[in-house]
């Protein structure tokens, strides 16, 4: 078996993709406010080049950072020099990518899926794959879903959304997005996973039956496709857009900072190479941009929610400020009940409040946007894990993540339904 992720690793270098040999990913969990403090300056220290796989919140709240192995043994060092205790999640994240793309040139073997009934949503696919799989559910399905392009990505890809509707024009809808953070996986196989459901269980299931027949939902499953695709192709770490900054040699922008919602305010930043960089202006990148205009031009969407990995949470706004949101009461109760159906499947525990309460202080992001749209129900989901694997969470969880999260997106959809505003 070492021979064989050898052979992976020499495999991926030959197509120029970024390997991950001996990088580590380190957990760290403060145990007071200094900590905190310290913890927090490390996002600064551009000379470790680390990469944050999940910041900096509360006491007691785990602070995951991939490392990469020249720099591990100055981060430890500073680390130990500051009393800061930490673990090893990950002892290679190498050997875990080669793993990883195994599974997929195994499945990769098999003949293409002639129909989403023998498409595998127990894998991890390609950009091609999904916009396949997108294009048969559209012919197989042709009274409930169509497929629209709501703009390009920067490199010219289509932002194609998922339509689910059985009539009528401009009904009141829902929003379902996945994926703009392209490196987090599982939530754009999860979101494919969520089409087929909904197809299957309309006219089976009478509660989604009945939000369908007054309501369409919309589902873009590739947010970031150029993200996505170069995830598959060179580095499989990357999260943000490939549109590349003006005066500096780093690329991209962080989508999920670039809403005009609280922009520029602390919780994103102002450098370009920072995994949180909020773009030069709000709404710059369009992918953001052709979100913004379809729920602008449509005016009638009445829950929005957007899908993240990892850390197994439910969030609603506000991430910008504590001032809480004026619908804080009901959505807090909602989440509360979201959690408890998905809980019921497998046991998979969630957290859920604020951004900024739960877990940080986040500028521009989605949700706070859709909110201040007037879009009630705005919620943020991060999916599997806690930690273990973080953004490489084997495939054979995507669909059991799938499932449960299907549950708590059922109780949001049902309670939008019923209480119109």
């Amino acid at each position: 078996m070492k021979v064989l992720l050898a052979f992976f690793a020499l495999f991926a270098a030959a197509l120029g993709r970024e390997t991950f040999e001996g990088h580590q990913v380190i957990r760290i969990v403060p145990k007071n406010e200094v900590h905190l403090s310290l913890i927090k300056s490390l996002e600064d220290m551009i000379e470790f080049e680390m990469d944050i796989w999940r910041g900096v919140t509360v006491v007691s709240s785990p602070v995951d950072i991939r490392v990469p192995s020249h720099t591990q043994k100055h981060v430890k060092r500073y680390l130990d020099s500051m009393d800061l205790e930490y673990s090893i999640m990950i002892e290679d994240l190498q050997a875990l990518l080669d793993k990883e793309q195994e599974e997929m040139d195994s499945g990769a073997r098999f003949a293409e899926p002639r129909s989403t009934d023998s498409y595998d949503y127990s894998t991890y696919h390609s950009i091609s794959d999904i916009y396949n799989f997108q294009d048969m559910l559209v012919a197989e399905n042709p009274n409930l879903v169509s497929k629209i392009v709501i703009g390009h990505s920067y490199q010219g890809r289509p932002l194609n959304v998922l339509k689910f509707s059985t009539g009528g024009t401009n009904r009141p809808a829902i929003w379902i997005d996945t994926g703009i953070h392209s490196r987090e996986w599982v939530t754009q196989a999860s979101g494919t996973w969520f089409a087929k459901k909904i197809v299957s269980d309309y006219g089976r299931d009478p509660a989604l039956t009945a939000i369908l027949d007054k309501m369409d939902i919309f589902l873009e499953i590739v947010t970031n496709p150029d993200g996505y695709y170069f995830s598959h192709t060179s580095n499989r770490m990357w999260r943000k857009t490939r549109k590349p900054n003006p005066g500096s040699s780093c690329i991209g922008v962080d989508p999920n900072r670039n809403w005009d919602s609280g922009f520029g305010a602390p919780g994103a930043s102002n450098n370009p190479c920072s995994e949180t960089y909020r773009g030069p202006s709000p709404h710059s990148e369009s992918e953001v941009k052709s979100i913004v205009d379809f729920v602008k031009s449509h005016g009638n969407i009445k829950a929005f929610i957007s899908i993240h990995a990892y850390s197994q949470m439910l969030l609603y706004p506000f991430g910008y400020t504590m001032t809480p949101a004026k619908d804080k009461a009901e959505l807090h109760k909602l989440a509360q009940k979201a959690i408890t159906d998905l809980a019921s499947l497998y046991g998979t525990r969630y957290r859920y409040g604020s951004i900024i309460e739960t877990i940080y202080q986040a500028s521009g992001s989605t949700v706070d946007w859709t909110y201040e749209q007037g879009i009630k129900y705005s919620y943020t989901f991060e999916l599997r894990d806690t930690g273990r694997y973080g953004f490489l969470l084997p495939a054979k969880q995507i669909i059991p993540t799938a499932q449960e999260t299907w549950l708590a997106l059922m109780a949001i959809m049902d309670h939008t339904s019923k209480n119109p505003y």
